[in-house]
């Protein structure tokens, strides 16, 4: 894989260059088709791309996709794409989650304290950082129409099978590093979550025709 113009910190392109798109099953390769249709549409009319990943509590995956995302599309060149992330509740970015993404290269910086703390999290140096902290999908921080909504965990599928202002629904599930919370495996699980899905949204930016 190569970038075009973004130049993403230099972990960040080593944790990149580990990802195996040859590891994506061909039945996972249709549950992310959808997905690339709908960016590849949007990019073909020359529309803006509003994602917002969803998922119970806006704590683990659902951030690490939203990160994951706007990366990609920073390093596939793909404009006007703009990565949301929300839950069906508020709680808190999980320390475990933007302490992984840290270890994999990305720049965070806490911008507010308190128990839902609010971070700036950069892939490199000229672009706006991406800001993180937990809020409910249509808070009023995130898009109010004409986005999709992907919904990365099953229980957030199951619970909202209608999404206001989403032109499209689309079920990307992943599994909870949350399982293994104060466990030994708990930064290995976290970790092996977070290239699941960067390796995956770098696939489907990967399948963008410019």
């Amino acid at each position: 894989m190569t970038s075009t113009q973004i130049n993403v910190f230099q972990e960040i392109e080593k944790t990149i260059n580990n990802f195996n798109f040859e590891t994506i099953s061909e039945e996972r390769k249709l549950v992310l088709q959808p997905l690339i249709d709908f960016i590849q549409n949007k990019h073909n009319n020359q529309q803006e791309i509003r994602l917002n990943l969803i998922c119970t509590h806006n704590s683990r995956r659902s951030h690490l996709s939203q990160v994951w995302a706007q990366t990609a599309a920073a390093y596939y060149n793909i404009k006007n794409v703009f990565c949301y992330s929300g839950g069906t509740e508020a709680t808190a970015l999980f320390p475990m989650a933007a302490q992984t993404l840290a270890q994999q290269g990305f720049q965070i910086k806490t911008i507010a304290e308190g128990n839902n703390p609010i971070y700036a999290i950069k892939y490199s140096e000229n672009t706006h950082p991406i800001i993180g902290f937990s809020k409910t999908f249509d808070s009023e921080f995130n898009p109010q129409s004409e986005f999709a909504a992907i919904l990365t965990c099953s229980s957030a599928d199951q619970g909202c099978p209608f999404i206001a202002g989403a032109e499209k629904r689309i079920p990307i599930t992943f599994e909870d590093p949350k399982a293994f919370d104060n466990t030994p495996q708990q930064a290995e699980k976290y970790k092996e979550r977070s290239i699941q899905i960067g390796t995956e949204l770098f696939y489907v930016f990967s399948q963008i025709k410019k």
